[in-house]
């Protein structure tokens, strides 16, 4: 109240100037009285000479994907937004060399001497995620085009530190064999649906205790399907990868003592390239030299 009528005061103003000079340059207001809240804050600081490694999940996207008309057992539409996604938030965050993408996860890995954020894991968690979630959002229509987005996904993430090449290796052929097996699992399943006439719940039974190689005889077999043909995208996953290129591109140049003309110039630049191949043995990483930095224990 006070406040307000000394707003709505017609006299002098010197008569309430020097109380707000009081009341904003008191060492009791926000910066000292109310600051100690930021003791409650805990220090998140990933921990030096690591790989850091933010991987996002679609949150009910089992539901969100009926919902949507998703193709099974893989729909590449969906895939392709992934992708498209991921790539953006590379583009975004320059310090990640290495992306991988399955289904609907996509794993980003930071170098080790990034100092994006001072390493915090709630900031480099929270920026992939809200870029991953937007993108998605925003390049939704350029691949599903009529399909209206009924409403907007979610992700969850979560940061994990691996501090030498081998472990960060192993994460990642630990992904990509998960997508192996889950991808086996549902060309399999949805063959028996979509071709076999089973229901679902037959199709699961079917399925119970089978092998790898169980699958692979039931896809062979009866439907002639040999695993091995199908798109490598479905079977390996998506690494994306920064790339160098060159560019040409026609300049206007004034030499000395001559008239203005247009000059090819090449340049180098980087940009991120979709890969669809094995990364659990030697070869991937023998061609790319650059992803992994020497262990210095």
């Amino acid at each position: 109240m006070l406040i307000g009528k000394l707003w709505s005061f017609s006299g002098p103003r010197s008569y309430f100037v020097p109380f707000f000079r009081h009341f904003y340059n008191s060492p009791n207001m926000a910066k000292s009285k109310f600051e100690y809240v930021r003791s409650f804050e805990t220090d998140d600081t990933c921990l030096r000479n690591c790989y850091i490694v933010v991987r996002l999940d679609g949150r009910n996207f089992h539901k969100f994907s009926e919902q949507h008309g998703f193709t099974k057992p893989n729909d590449n539409r969906a895939l392709g937004l992934m992708t498209r996604s991921a790539q953006s938030v590379m583009e975004e965050l320059e310090d990640i060399i290495i992306a991988y993408g399955q289904s609907d996860e996509f794993s980003f890995v930071f170098k080790r001497t990034s100092n994006w954020f001072k390493r915090r894991a709630s900031k480099l968690m929270t920026h992939v995620a809200s870029q991953f979630s937007s993108s998605y959002v925003f390049y939704w229509k350029e691949y599903f085009e009529e399909q209206p987005l009924l409403y907007p996904p979610s992700f969850d993430g979560r940061v994990v530190l691996y501090p030498t090449n081998r472990n960060l290796r192993d994460y990642l052929s630990w992904r990509q064999a998960d997508c192996h097996i889950n991808n086996l699992y549902n060309t399999v399943f949805w063959t028996l649906v979509q071709k076999g006439g089973l229901t679902t719940a037959q199709a699961e039974d079917r399925l119970k205790g089978t092998l790898a190689a169980d699958k692979n005889e039931i896809l062979f077999s009866e439907f002639d399907i040999n695993y091995n043909n199908e798109s490598a995208l479905h079977r390996k996953g998506t690494i994306l990868l920064w790339k160098k290129h060159e560019e040409t591109v026609i300049r206007r140049m004034k030499q000395p003592n001559a008239e203005e003309k247009e000059v090819p110039v090449t340049r180098s630049k980087r940009r991120v390239e979709n890969l669809y191949c094995d990364i659990i043995g030697e070869q991937f990483w023998e061609e790319h030299p650059d992803i992994l930095e020497e262990d210095n224990c």
